[in-house]
């Protein structure tokens, strides 16, 4: 790391926290002692979206949750578990070192997610994303949660 005072290329590192989703590293030059912060983050590989059309855009989070927020809506589903999904979505993509990604590989991620938080939502973003033609591609998502859905407890009396 260049001194920001002398230019010196070299620097050791006296303090390293994590800080929101960067860490934040206090160094000092060897050179001339000075002191600086630095912010170290993760640099993501730009990941492309295949649409259904054939066409090519890049990924862009807020538009995921911007889709998740409208399935979402008056459920008890928190901002913060949105985020995960957002998140969740772009990490995976990232781990698998894939730059492409088709928009229903993205939105079967998202509806497992939704599926284990909440089967309104699920239902709501399935609505949209599967594209539903008819009355019985409906009832068809509606009997596969039911299946999926698991044993409650028998009431004890």
């Amino acid at each position: 790391m260049r001194c920001p005072f002398c230019g010196f290329e070299d620097s050791k590192v006296i303090d390293s926290r994590p800080k929101d989703d960067k860490i934040k590293r206090r160094r000092e030059c060897i050179k001339c002692s000075g002191r600086f912060t630095t912010f170290e983050s993760v640099e993501k590989p730009l990941l492309m979206v295949e649409k259904r059309s054939g066409m090519y855009e890049p990924f862009d989070s807020s538009k995921l949750i911007k889709g998740i927020y409208t399935a979402i809506k008056k459920r008890p589903v928190t901002i913060d578990q949105v985020s995960e999904i957002a998140d969740y979505v772009e990490n995976y993509f990232a781990n698998e070192l894939k730059t492409v990604a088709k928009s229903k590989e993205i939105g079967e991620l998202v509806l497992n997610k939704l599926r284990d938080i909440d089967p309104i939502s699920y239902i709501r973003f399935a609505s949209v994303y599967e594209d539903f033609t008819d009355i019985d591609s409906f009832v068809a998502l509606i009997s596969e949660l039911e299946k999926k859905k698991p044993d409650s407890d028998p009431e004890i009396i």
